[in-house]
């Protein structure tokens, strides 16, 4: 398995350096997909121009100052199998800032167990599938022993389902996992635990596509598919200054604070973006922004039923922030069944805190949260770590703070998958990437690299470029 891309041909030189630009083009948005766009655009000896709103790369995955810590508005994290990813945090020169574990190992800690049976663990060992979690699953302390061996069928099941099959789009997770002889325990304590993470929704809310692309590629086809990675730094450090420097080793003109308010066409492939005091000529344009600003982009005849694009729902994330005047968490992370947090990250190093520890509360799903006041949160937040976290009962609360994300995914609610559009539009030299477009995943990391992987390929092809340095990559991601 490579992480890397292979360069080929005149568009590169031996050094991986892009060669001379031959033909033109302007990508608007600057997140994952955006970045993903430019760079693989570059790379083929594009000319490439990178238009972001805001003052700052990396979409929804950033960090921002507050007072001496350095902040991620969430915590993200990614897996083994996402390998298109994975290429891009090489490509950026990151993969060292955002290790893998070396093998998933999860603690689960249930607040309302009986001491010793509190805390139980997700973890794998080096054994070939399904067998690679028999042991874990067998001494889960969450689940009954019947309850486990409903889930090992249940596994089975969905290992089997096909995913090229349009009518799971249609069905919602949670049914099936009903019908399948899932006890509400076993949904919250397994289904739930790695589905809401992974989806931003809860299982009755899921498309079972969606869920069983998930459960099936990272539970079930490789033994370390699910190994977790996630930053060591802030993600600012990954997706805006890394970022930046291999668009500009790349030889891609950045701009932010560029917000684009119109793109058109003479009909005749060439295309016109209009930025405050500056219209930019490009034989091609990937829009790389979320959908609702795609929606108000697009050109008249872009793409059949654009109002389909506002049907794709949006999901929120919460984050609660929680700083300590002394260690009170030994693992990195862990996450909570029996209260309302989800998952919980030690941010102390990545964040710059010289004294304590600082915890990142993940809390996907949010819709009945998301707009509560942060009073309202911390008399909420700060019980629940200390029934989970015994250590914080004598500890100091330094600071409390929270990150809102109204519109942090796409919602995978079934009958999503009809919604999604493809990377190539119907007006030539046009394409969109997003995480929302129709990569086949929920709304990752992993899918915004894949959309622009996408649009990038598309567009070459257009432009007489070779893509042979994308097609080991999303073959491989695919």
């Amino acid at each position: 398995m490579s992480d890397g891309t292979q360069q080929e041909g005149p568009a590169a030189d031996t050094a991986g350096h892009p060669a001379t630009p031959s033909g033109s083009a302007v990508v608007v948005g600057g997140g994952i997909a955006g970045i993903t766009a430019a760079l693989a655009l570059a790379d083929a000896g594009v000319r490439v121009t990178l238009l972001e709103g805001r003052p700052r790369l990396g979409g929804l995955a950033f960090s921002f100052e507050r007072g001496d810590l350095t902040v991620d508005n969430g915590q993200h994290v990614y897996l083994r199998c996402c390998t298109a990813y994975r290429w891009f945090l090489d490509r950026i020169d990151a993969s060292a800032l955002a290790p893998l574990q070396d093998r998933l190992d999860v603690p689960v800690l249930d607040a309302n167990a009986a001491p010793g049976r509190r805390l139980g663990r997700l973890r794998r060992d080096a054994l070939p599938v399904p067998l690679h979690l028999g042991r874990s699953l067998a001494t889960y302390p969450h689940l009954s022993l019947a309850e486990r061996a409903r889930v090992g069928r249940a596994a089975l099941a969905l290992r089997a389902l096909d995913l090229g099959d349009p009518a799971l789009d249609a069905q919602d997770f949670g049914s099936w996992l009903a019908a399948h002889g899932q006890s509400a325990r076993a949904v919250e304590a397994l289904w739930d635990l790695v589905g809401v993470a992974t989806l931003n929704a809860v299982a009755g809310d899921a498309s079972l596509g969606l869920a069983a692309m998930v459960f099936k590629t990272g539970l079930l086809s490789d033994p370390g598919a699910a190994d977790i990675g996630w930053a060591r730094v802030p993600l600012g450090e990954l997706h805006d200054r890394q970022a930046r420097k291999a668009l500009d080793s790349a030889g891609v003109r950045t701009e932010v604070r560029a917000r684009v308010t119109s793109i058109s066409t003479d009909g005749n492939g060439n295309w016109s973006v209009q930025v405050p005091g500056e219209r930019i000529e490009a034989d091609a344009v990937v829009l790389a922004v979320p959908q609702r600003e795609a929606h108000d982009l697009l050109p008249p005849g872009a793409v059949d039923a654009p109002e389909r694009l506002l049907e794709i729902g949006t999901a929120p994330i919460l984050n609660v922030h929680v700083v300590y005047d002394c260690k009170v968490l030994s693992q990195p992370f862990f996450a909570a069944l029996g209260s309302p947090v989800q998952w919980v990250f030690d941010r102390t190093e990545a964040s710059g805190l010289r004294e304590g520890q600082y915890l990142a509360v993940s809390q996907s799903a949010a819709q009945e949260e998301i707009d509560e006041p942060v009073a309202v949160l911390r008399e909420r937040y700060l019980p629940e770590l200390q029934r989970l976290l015994p250590a914080t009962r004598g500890a100091e609360v330094k600071d409390f703070f929270v990150t809102r994300e109204r519109t942090a995914t796409f919602a995978p609610a079934p009958g999503v998958g009809r919604l999604r559009p493809g990377a190539r539009t119907k007006a030539p030299g046009l394409y969109l990437a997003g995480a929302w477009t129709a990569t086949g995943w929920p709304a990752t990391m992993e899918s915004a690299v894949r959309s622009g992987v996408g649009a990038a390929g598309a567009a070459l092809g257009a432009l007489g470029r070779s893509g042979a340095h994308l097609a080991g990559l999303f073959e491989e991601a695919a």
